[in-house]
């Protein structure tokens, strides 16, 4: 073997190498992702998980293509490589399309946001919109902390009022501003109060922790901005995978090059 080759195989082995720990560093971010999101909003985890686990594969056939130095395993890997690179940007390109709008609305005397579902995308409402989708995520909602925790954390109609309440807490947990109805405390309103707002959210709105605002317009749009932060922070990281893989993939098409000129002068 020439040197030429032994070096571009000893490239290509160094680079699976890489790639392989780049793998199992996207299997533990999934994994985190997993540990830090109850069951109703690990819809994220598993594409992560699986995208760390295609890495891992075809960072396998690259290393053994190299230290076997089998041309066919080599171009296996590039190929599988520039299929992953393509999907990612693919990925990302929509990811970053589809989280372009919407943004909360300032109340006054509020230190939080309210959120409206008209503002978001098209495809964010097909999905809230549809009544089988909404079933599932707000029996989630139903069973999770979020509303349930209110009174707890705020013990005092003050301290309440001086909150910052995440996007589904002020979209799901409450009647929006607009409504009226004045807070007796963290979880109860004073729903004798006419409405002074048309919104069909006033009507739906029930002191009950099983009803709260969860079949409120409000509430899917605290849900569609919940699922825009997740999706960005997703997409960032893409973004920063996908120059990563591309500078490896650049290598590997160097060392693989200069591997097949080394053979044909053998």
């Amino acid at each position: 073997m020439s040197s030429g080759t032994g070096t571009s195989t000893f490239v290509i082995r160094w680079i699976n190498f890489l790639t392989i720990l780049l793998a199992v560093g996207v299997i533990g971010f999934g994994v985190w992702m997993s540990t830090h999101h109850d069951n109703c909003r690990k819809y994220l985890t598993l594409p992560v998980i699986g995208l760390g686990a295609v890495i891992f594969v075809v960072s396998i056939i690259g290393f053994l293509g190299a230290l076997k130095n089998n041309s066919i395993l080599l171009w296996i890997y590039l190929i599988l490589l520039c299929v992953i690179l393509v999907a990612i940007l693919v990925f990302t390109v929509l990811a970053f399309i589809i989280t372009n709008n919407g943004s909360g609305h300032n109340v006054s005397g509020l230190r939080y946001k309210e959120y409206q579902l008209q503002d978001y995308s098209s495809w964010f409402l097909k999905q809230l919109n549809d009544s089988h989708n909404w079933e599932h995520l707000k029996s989630c909602l139903v069973k999770s902390a979020d509303c349930n925790n209110l009174s707890r954390r705020y013990k005092t109609l003050k301290q309440y009022k001086l909150a910052k309440l995440s996007p589904i807490e002020a979209g799901c947990c409450r009647p929006p501003s607009e409504c009226g109805y004045p807070a007796l405390n963290a979880s109860f309103y004073d729903l004798s109060f006419h409405p002074i707002s048309s919104n069909k959210d006033c009507r739906l709105y029930k002191n009950s922790k099983a009803v709260k605002c969860y079949n409120c317009d409000s509430c899917k749009a605290g849900v569609a901005q919940y699922m825009k932060t997740e999706w960005r922070v997703v997409a960032i990281f893409n973004v920063i995978l996908f120059v990563i893989l591309s500078v490896i993939y650049f290598v590997g098409c160097c060392a693989r090059r200069n591997a097949a000129r080394s053979d044909s002068k053998v």
